[in-house]
């Protein structure tokens, strides 16, 4: 089932202005306009929605739009994979969601702590590891908890924050959480974490974007999103506003769905992961689009 959302989400841009509009609330249909015409690929055929990732699922009726707004990202599980192999666990998934990571790690022979401060997306994650089966359900931890003021026991030879979770963690709080995650990584350990790097000056000039999708859903419901991205480079804030408009053949429902994020400044997080005590040891960029790059840190414990 993954797999066929991440594959749908190719397809994505194809709505008409009227199926825009339809989703909008009445007092937004003014400000409409045309649908732009903007379609980043990663070269492998999969969409990119740059910085439309969420961070937490907002509710059980919002889990199709979660996962396909993460659904680009979905290749990454082989990478994280390839890590694990090469450090060993145990495994600690900060921001877990509903365990696209967390139990593919289980799955895999690795014990994992998944953390996330959603109890619906953990018992969701649950429900999946033990399906699996007994093995895979006994490696997994799940552990309810905000990454603000995140406290751990143990230590972990991999932590990941995958999904731009770091985006998610107020700029004061970070040094916290990267001290901490500093203070619990095994000898030869990792922290692995990804975030979209913008150019801020080019955001200046647009900043405020709109895409409008089709979320690939298999339940027998058409759901159309109209995605406003508005940043805020003076508070270094980004919020996106998701109007969904969800239809059977009986009923029509509206909903509107709110994220706030930060924005990463590249210099003050490698500032925040040296004084935590930990070096960047391997930066891996991905670009998006003329604004946007995708980026992957690998970073390890000073000696």
């Amino acid at each position: 089932m993954d797999t066929q959302r991440s594959t749908a989400v190719s397809a994505l841009l194809d709505l008409s202005d009227d199926d825009i509009r339809a989703a909008l609330p009445e007092t937004e249909c003014d400000d409409a306009g045309p649908l732009p015409s903007v379609s980043p690929d990663d070269g492998s055929g999969a969409l990119w929605l740059p910085g439309l990732e969420n961070v937490s699922v907002q509710g059980p009726e919002d889990v199709w739009l979660h996962d396909a707004l993460l659904g680009p990202h979905s290749a990454d599980i082989v990478g994280y994979l390839g890590m694990a192999r090469t450090t060993g666990g145990p495994v600690l998934d900060l921001g877990s969601g509903t365990g696209r990571l967390a139990v593919p790690f289980a799955r895999h022979g690795f014990a994992v702590a998944a953390v996330d401060r959603d109890l619906h997306s953990l018992r969701r994650l649950r429900r999946w590891a033990r399906r699996i089966g007994p093995r895979t359900d006994r490696l997994v931890t799940t552990v309810p908890a905000d990454l603000a003021g995140l406290r751990l026991d143990g230590r972990y030879r991999l932590v990941v924050l995958a999904g731009a979770m770091i985006t998610a963690v107020p700029p004061q709080a970070r040094p916290v959480l990267l001290r901490e995650i500093a203070a619990h990584l095994g000898e030869g350990g990792a922290l692995a974490l990804d975030y979209p790097s913008h150019a801020l000056t080019r955001l200046a000039e647009r900043p405020r974007r709109t895409f409008a999708f089709r979320v690939p859903r298999f339940d027998g419901v058409t759901e159309t999103v109209v995605a406003r991205q508005v940043f805020d480079l003076a508070g270094m804030r980004e919020r996106i506003t998701y109007h969904c408009r969800c239809s059977t053949r009986h009923d029509v429902h509206l909903r509107t769905l709110t994220t706030r994020k930060w924005l990463i400044d590249p210099e003050h997080l490698a500032h925040d992961i040296r004084k935590a005590g930990m070096h960047i040891a391997d930066r891996r960029p991905h670009r998006i689009d003329s604004v946007t790059e995708h980026v992957l840190l690998i970073c390890r414990a000073d000696a």
